[in-house]
């Protein structure tokens, strides 16, 4: 028995899913520079002279993670439905064939259990 029979023609082409995976890299390494460039301002750009500056930088350098983390989860959310829907796009297989027993032409058998005369 031969479990993985293709069927030919049947492998959809790639579409939205792969243009979304090849620009998660991108997104990513973009993200996180965007992210981290406001720990960095927060320490060189001067703030209000009421604003407690260790606790503002505090501040930011959460928020900074916390956004970070955020968008690790949402890229790591995102391939998985890229890889997900390629997968699914994938060959289709055959299933072995079993007879079907609640076909619309039941057999003679069948008519008799159910109280039908012949």
């Amino acid at each position: 028995m031969n479990w993985l029979t293709k069927r030919h023609g049947r492998k959809t082409p790639p579409g939205f899913e792969m243009r979304i995976w090849k620009k998660l890299p991108l997104i990513t390494i973009v993200g996180t520079l965007a992210i981290g460039a406001m720990p960095v301002l927060v320490r060189i750009l001067p703030s209000a002279p009421e604003v407690d500056q260790a606790k503002h930088i505090k501040t930011v350098d959460i928020f900074a993670i916390a956004t970070e983390i955020t968008l690790l989860t949402a890229v790591f959310t995102v391939a998985i439905g890229c890889v997900i829907v390629h997968i699914m796009k994938g060959p289709a297989y055959m299933a072995d064939s079993l007879p079907v027993e609640h076909s619309d032409r039941p057999t003679p058998e069948r008519k008799r259990h159910n109280g039908s005369r012949d």
